[in-house]
């Protein structure tokens, strides 16, 4: 699903990866933290595969609710990319990214759930956050 990323005029501070949990820690030195599941970041992924080459080429990301990150490639000084368990590792999250994921999570996951349902998906089992 394309995302409009503006400028959060912050900066990533701290990543904390709990694969138990599989969750995603992001801290930002405006003192925000969020706590991002892997499997919104994996459905959220901003690589060509998922999104297309052009609007309206978007793919729905299902079947990911057991996904987890087995690693992080970081990307210069504005991002990370990580390895999903599924094999995914080509999407390049920006800082900038990370802070409107973890901002606007409720919203988002909410504009996830209603395109799975309205694609006739439904998910195996609730999101832990």
């Amino acid at each position: 699903m394309r995302l409009t990323v503006e400028p959060a005029n912050c900066t990533l501070t701290d990543i904390k990866l709990h694969q138990v949990s599989r969750i995603l820690e992001v801290s930002f030195d405006n003192g925000e933290t969020f706590k991002l599941p892997c499997e919104y970041l994996r459905v959220y992924t901003p690589s060509a595969e998922a999104l297309g080459h052009a609007p309206g080429q978007e793919s729905l990301q299902t079947g990911k609710e057991e996904v987890n990150i087995t690693g992080i490639k970081p990307i210069g000084n504005y991002g990370i990319s990580p390895i999903f368990s599924d094999g995914h590792s080509s999407g390049i999250y920006s800082w900038d990214m990370l802070y409107k994921l973890g901002s606007e999570y409720s919203s988002l996951w909410k504009n996830y759930l209603d395109k799975l349902k309205q694609a006739g998906h439904t998910r195996t089992e609730p999101l832990k956050n």
